[in-house]
C-alpha cells in the first residue's frame, strides 16, 4: 500500500488522515504545533469508536488503523517519502503557495502532490511548483468517513498518470470520483452550493423565510441531506465567503458574491458549529 502525508490536522485534513488509516494507508500528518495534532488524534479516535458502537468498524480495525497514523511538525519528515501528499490546510492561496514551495522541495520526483482546496484553480496552486504535471485536485466532502464523494480536478498541466493515481487513491479510501476536466474557480459541487446558499442568505437576510424554513424547504422538496445553512455551519460560514470571494474573483458573476450578512457573522467571529453560534445556535 502506498504511503500518504497529509499536510494540515483540521476537520478535513483529520478525515482524510482517518479514512486512509482505515484503508490500509500508513499516514504521517503534520501540523505547526503538538496542539493540534493532538486534537486531530483525538477526533479521529472519536469516529472510529462511534463508527465501531455502529458496528461499522471493529475493535481491531480501529486498534490497527490508529497504529498507521504518526504524527509530526516536521513537515520534511512527513513529506520526503510518501507516495502521495493530500494538502488541506486554510484556503487561502498565499498559504498554499507556501506550502506547495516546501513540498516541491522535499518530495521524490514521482509523488503526487494533492490538494483538498474547494475553490481554487490548481493551475495557481501548481504554478509555483517545478512539477506542475503531478499537482493534482483530491476534494474530499466533509465529513470524510461519511461523504462518499470525491472531485478529481485536473489542471491545465495536471498529466494522465497524475490523474490517474489520484483517482486509484480517492476510490481506495471507498470515494466515488467525479472528474473536473476545467480547472475552474469552484469547480462542479462548490460553484453549485456556493450558487444556492448566497440566494439562501440572501432570503434569510431580507426576511422572507427562517433559516430553518429555507433547509427545510431544500432537505424536503429537493432530496438534500443537509440545507444550506446547515451545510454552513458545518463546514464553517468562514469557509463558505471564502470560497464565494475566490470564485467572484474568478468569474466576476454577482452571483457567486458572498451576501453582507455573512460577511459581518465571519468578522464577529459567529462561524458555525466550530465557534458554537452560526445560522443556529450550538450552545
Amino acid at each position: 500500500m502506498p504511503s500518504l502525508a497529509v499536510v494540515g490536522a483540521g476537520l478535513m485534513g483529520s478525515g482524510i488522515t482517518q479514512v486512509a488509516a482505515v484503508g490500509g494507508y500508513d499516514v504521517a500528518i503534520h501540523d505547526v504545533g503538538e496542539e493540534q495534532l493532538g486534537r486531530a488524534l483525538d477526533e479521529i479516535e472519536k469516529s472510529m469508536r462511534r463508527l465501531e458502537k455502529k458496528e461499522k468498524l471493529t475493535a481491531q480495525q480501529v486498534a490497527e488503523a490508529l497504529g498507521r497514523i504518526t504524527t509530526t511538525t516536521d513537515l520534511e519528515s512527513a513529506a520526503r517519502d510518501a507516495d502521495v501528499v493530500v494538502e488541506a490546510v486554510f484556503e487561502k492561496l498565499e498559504i498554499k503557495h507556501e506550502v506547495f514551495r516546501r513540498l516541491d522541495g522535499i518530495c521524490k520526483p514521482e509523488a503526487v502532490l494533492a490538494t483538498n482546496t474547494s475553490a481554487l484553480p490548481i493551475t495557481q496552486i501548481a504554478a509555483v511548483t517545478g512539477r506542475p504535471e503531478q499537482v493534482v485536485g483530491t476534494h474530499f466532502f466533509s465529513p470524510v468517513p461519511m461523504m462518499r464523494l470525491c472531485e478529481v480536478v485536473r489542471g491545465v498541466k495536471t498529466s494522465d498518470e497524475t490523474l490517474a493515481r489520484a483517482r486509484s487513491f480517492a476510490e481506495d479510501l471507498g470515494k466515488t470520483c467525479v472528474v473536473v476536466n476545467r480547472d475552474i474557480a469552484g469547480f462542479v459541487t462548490t460553484r453549485l452550493i456556493v450558487a444556492l446558499s448566497v440566494e439562501a442568505v440572501k432570503l434569510l437576510e431580507s426576511g422572507v423565510a427562517t433559516a430553518e424554513d429555507i433547509d427545510t424547504a431544500c432537505r424536503l422538496g429537493f432530496g438534500h441531506a443537509m440545507g444550506p445553512l446547515e451545510t454552513m455551519d458545518l463546514t464553517g460560514i468562514d469557509v463558505f465567503v471564502n470560497a464565494s470571494r475566490n470564485i467572484f474573483a474568478d468569474t466576476v458573476d454577482p452571483k457567486f458574491y458572498p451576501p453582507e450578512l455573512s460577511v459581518r457573522m465571519t468578522s464577529a467571529g459567529d462561524r458555525g458549529r466550530k465557534t458554537g453560534k452560526g445560522w443556529y445556535d450550538y450552545s
